[in-house]
């Protein structure tokens, strides 16, 4: 999956172009333009170096489509709607746990770095899933060199990075309508 990340002038309404593998587009809505990275790459950087399959990036990838998504061009899967709504359903928990790790990281890289323990501990208290010490400190530094490009980039200037075609959430199977009749007429 290919998105880009557009540097617009400062305080602007910023946007993600996403393409994804079925060459389906989208454009994604974000916060308004600074100098510090953009939320949404905050996650791509996170999820990609932590190898996150079932995050953010995951999801749109294995065809979810956020409110915030608005589509642009490219022939939408059949029953699309129906199937975002069904993997957000099942892998709510997981997308939670996205964001807070994403946020987690974000962070850490405002950190410095003797404080990483004691704020892993404080924000993954109540979370046995939590990423480990080495793992974070990769995602620090790549999130460190993104920030970095970010702000080296000049106004109108994109930042293109790709999501692997691996890294998915799995297709949640849909139930066929003669199941669902059958269980309606047994019921009658």
């Amino acid at each position: 999956m290919k998105v880009t990340f557009v540097r617009l002038p400062d305080h602007e309404w910023g946007h993600v172009l996403i393409e994804r593998d079925d060459h389906v587009v989208y454009r994604m809505g974000g916060g308004p333009i600074t100098a510090a990275i953009p939320h949404d790459l905050v996650h791509f950087t996170v999820e990609d170096a932590l190898r996150i399959e079932d995050g953010i990036w995951g999801a749109i990838a294995g065809g979810v489509v956020f409110q915030s998504m608005k589509h642009v061009s490219g022939r939408r899967p059949p029953h699309a709607a129906e199937r975002s709504a069904q993997l957000i359903r099942a892998n709510r928990d997981r997308l939670q746990r996205a964001e807070l790790i994403g946020g987690f990281v974000e962070a850490a890289a405002h950190a410095k770095d003797s404080e990483l323990t004691t704020l892993h501990q404080q924000w993954f208290a109540t979370r046995p899933d939590s990423p480990d010490i080495p793992s974070i400190e990769l995602a620090v530094s790549a999130l460190r060199r993104a920030e970095a490009d970010w702000r080296a980039l000049p106004i109108g200037g994109e930042l293109t990075v790709h999501w692997p075609a691996t890294r998915r959430l799995p297709p949640t199977p849909t139930p066929r309508r003669s199941d669902a009749n059958r269980g309606r007429r047994a019921r009658r």
